[in-house]
């Protein structure tokens, strides 16, 4: 099978070439940079040396299977319809067609959307909770990082009516690598080292994500409070949840939704009482970690999940994704723990 990545050198686009190098199914690659288009690969990223991943190309695409889109918001959508035409099915990394409303995503992004057409055809990837959908599609929105966390954990208990809905907080950390590789004051290392602030407060663009899945769940309009935060470190992502619980809802109650939902997944892990999640746990991998507790004198439940913010967060999601819609098993080009220590 031959597959594209265009922003092939970006952070989650380097991750999508080393999952993609070593899948069974993918036979050729194109991969794209319209900033250092002629290059070798390994002259970027020099870590692949001898491993013959090509040249960089420019971004007029070829005829290919799958492209995966690593690009900022705008430039996917504006493209999209004429790669769909053309049969090539399209996983986008970017925002373009996560959010089922033009108008919120103007709001939110501030440019026009490019292909309002396509909303209705694009499917949310976030496997896990929307497997069957996913199947066989040829628009599929990968999820961004923080909402992948968020959803896995809150989700399932949404659904089964277990947690209040008129007060929710998700306090998130994330790694520097979720900013991605542009140069930004923000970013440089003296401002990050021994520094750990809040951004985006109360209008981080993943939040209307975050409330629109929140809400097909709920089966109601939910707002949240969301507040991410850098921590400095490359890469992981911490999440943690509070929510009331709905009157006479139990811990197990909680515990047992979660297995009801997750217990046969390969890559969600529910861990066993007293263990909580820590960022080491999914790095590197496309794992995710969830626990939690019902925490009596508050009556709020508290919920923690962990993934690796470019893996499971970005591109091996990407990779689960193209796995369901081509028919191959969902884990294939994504084994493997994390590293550790």
């Amino acid at each position: 099978m031959k597959v594209g990545v265009l922003g092939a050198t970006g952070y989650a686009g380097q991750e999508l070439v080393r999952l993609l190098h070593r899948h069974e199914e993918v036979s050729e690659m194109y991969l794209a940079s319209s900033s250092v288009a002629g290059k070798e690969y390994d002259v970027v990223y020099p870590h692949w040396l001898g491993q013959n991943v090509g040249i960089l190309e420019d971004e007029n695409v070829p005829d290919l299977d799958v492209l995966f889109c690593a690009l900022p918001h705008g430039l996917t959508a504006e493209r999209t319809g004429a790669f769909l035409a053309r049969k090539i099915k399209v996983i986008d990394l970017g925002a373009d067609f996560r959010l089922n409303s033009a108008q919120v995503y103007e709001e939110w992004y501030k440019i026009k959307h490019p292909a309002t057409e396509l909303l209705k055809e694009a499917v949310y990837g976030l496997p896990e909770l929307y497997r069957e959908q996913i199947r066989g599609k040829s628009l599929i929105a990968n999820p961004g990082c923080y909402p992948t966390a968020s959803l896995l954990a809150s989700v399932p208990l949404l659904r089964k009516e277990l947690l209040q809905t008129g007060y929710l907080v998700i306090d998130a950390k994330s790694g520097v690598s979720g900013a991605g590789r542009g140069i930004s004051l923000g970013n440089h290392y003296a401002e990050v080292n021994e520094n750990f602030k809040a951004y985006g407060v109360a209008n981080h663009r993943h939040t209307p994500e975050i409330e629109q899945e929140l809400s097909r769940a709920a089966g109601k309009p939910l707002t949240v409070n969301f507040t991410p935060h850098l921590v400095p470190m490359t890469r992981g992502m911490l999440i943690t949840i509070y929510a009331a619980v709905q009157e006479g809802v139990q811990e197990e109650d909680l515990r047992q939704c979660w297995q009801e939902q997750y217990g046969q997944e390969e890559f969600i892990h529910l861990l066993p009482q007293g263990t909580w999640p820590q960022t080491k746990f999914s790095s590197g991998s496309n794992h995710a970690f969830l626990q939690l507790t019902l925490d009596h004198r508050t009556g709020n439940a508290v919920i923690v999940a962990t993934i690796d913010n470019l893996i499971k967060g970005a591109a091996g999601q990407a990779v689960q994704n193209m796995n369901l819609i081509m028919g191959w098993p969902e884990g294939q080009g994504l084994q493997g723990t994390a590293l550790w220590p």
